[in-house]
């Protein structure tokens, strides 16, 4: 009461003043505290009534381009990348970036004729991708993308399946393989796996026969690569051979003994013979009896002459009536000669290995056509190549002997029943 007589006995104009600064002061009042509006938004913030932003979605990476067009191209000999690429108008940079893949772009520097390589282009005609079978289990993908070249290695799903085939040899064992569904790479193979223990050039008559087990890959249902084969049997004159793949790769008999032995039974790849071991025989050129210490191999010139067994070349020379010669000595008790060779690639003193190559068929000396002549000696004295009895070769270790003769009973079992099965299916209906 008395606040308000002293207000009124006041000047008009103090009484104004008084009253702004009274209105200002209220208004101030009303504001919020800045503190309680910082307290309240970072209540706000972490209450769970209130509704999170939505987060921003991470960034996905960017598709493909619509592929529009894709060129297989067959590879030609004396093709290479950087040909095919400039027949393709594609620039020369692209090559640069594949190298620095690294291996990947390694991969397509041993590309050869008759392989294939997919090139892709995207919508924009641009390249968008190479595609490469580098095998039949992996292909080779390298990509465009808007990080660079990326390279990924893709793993065919292949089925492994054991095929059996078998034959009878009647003109000749090449046309016998041939004609069971053996390609090539295999009859050799065939034939090295018993070449310890037969002359395919010499020794294999019309009846022999033969049976063998070799995996086959299918890449959905169809056959697109033959493996290695498993088992095999020949009957060579009635002498029963066979051969179990173990699983460091090498052939052993059923009783695990190396079919691998010191010496090969030819020094060439099987061809015709001209002339057997013939102690009596009649000289091609001077029509005298003279005795023939060896076996003549008919071949071209030119056809590879391997290393018998291993040893120290003790002769490489040449003489009128030898030629071009080369003497082995395998060790104090065995020796091996290869006459009229057209080209000698060893030298006196070398040390070679068995089936390294020591030089070629030819005709020199006194000759009347290219041909091998090739004689064994054991302790100095002329033996039949075909017919001399070899040291015995290694046996597997116990430990692995264990686990190979389960598998060749198993194997050999399941390649004599599909031979007896073959047969039964072949004989005539009576």
């Amino acid at each position: 009461m008395a606040v308000t007589k002293l207000f009124q006995l006041l000047p008009k104009g103090h009484k104004i003043a008084i009253g702004i600064v009274s209105g200002l002061m209220g208004l101030l009042l009303l504001l919020p505290d800045e503190a309680d509006s910082i307290r309240q938004g970072s209540t706000t913030a972490h209450s769970p009534q209130i509704r999170q932003p939505t987060p921003t979605p991470a960034p996905q990476p960017a598709e493909r381009p619509a592929n529009t067009r894709e060129i297989s191209i067959t590879i030609a000999p004396g093709d290479n990348l950087s040909t095919i690429f400039a027949r393709q108008g594609l620039p020369s940079g692209l090559l640069h970036e594949i190298d620095l893949l690294g291996e990947p772009g390694d991969n397509l520097k041993k590309i050869h004729p008759g392989e294939q390589i997919t090139l892709v282009y995207d919508a924009d005609d641009r390249f968008a991708a190479l595609i490469y079978p580098v095998d039949v289990a992996q292909t080779l993908e390298i990509r465009q993308t808007p990080q660079g070249l990326q390279s990924n290695m893709l793993t065919n799903e292949l089925e492994q399946r054991i095929q059996h085939t078998q034959a009878e040899v009647s003109s000749n064992f090449w046309n016998a393989a041939a004609g069971a569904g053996l390609n090539p790479t295999q009859i050799l193979h065939l034939a090295a796996m018993f070449a310890w223990d037969l002359d395919f050039a010499l020794d294999i008559r019309t009846g022999d026969r033969f049976a063998v087990l070799f995996e086959r890959s299918y890449k959905e249902g169809e056959a697109v690569a033959d493996g290695p084969i498993l088992a095999a049997e020949f009957v060579n004159q009635e002498r029963i051979y066979q051969a179990v793949r173990h699983t460091d790769g090498n052939y052993y008999s059923p009783e695990g003994r190396a079919m691998r032995k010191s010496f090969l039974r030819a020094p060439v790849n099987f061809t015709h013979i001209s002339s057997n071991f013939n102690p009596r025989r009649l000289h091609p050129v001077t029509g005298q009896i003279r005795a023939h210490n060896g076996i003549d191999y008919a071949a071209r010139t030119g056809t590879p002459v391997m290393a018998a067994g291993n040893g120290v070349v003790l002769e490489s020379g040449y003489s009128q009536f030898n030629g071009n010669y080369v003497v082995i000595r395998h060790d104090g008790t065995y020796l091996t000669k290869y006459l009229h060779l057209h080209k000698r690639m060893v030298k006196k003193g070398q040390r070679v290995k068995q089936e390294e190559q020591i030089g070629t068929v030819g005709a020199t000396g006194r000759v009347t056509g290219p041909h091998l002549h090739y004689e064994f000696l054991v302790n100095g004295v002329h033996k039949d190549p075909k017919t001399v009895i070899l040291p015995h070769a290694p046996v597997l270790p116990h430990a692995e002997l264990v686990k190979f003769r389960p598998q060749a009973q198993r194997l050999l079992a399941r390649l004599t029943q599909a031979s007896d099965t073959m047969l039964v299916s072949n004989r005539p209906s009576e």
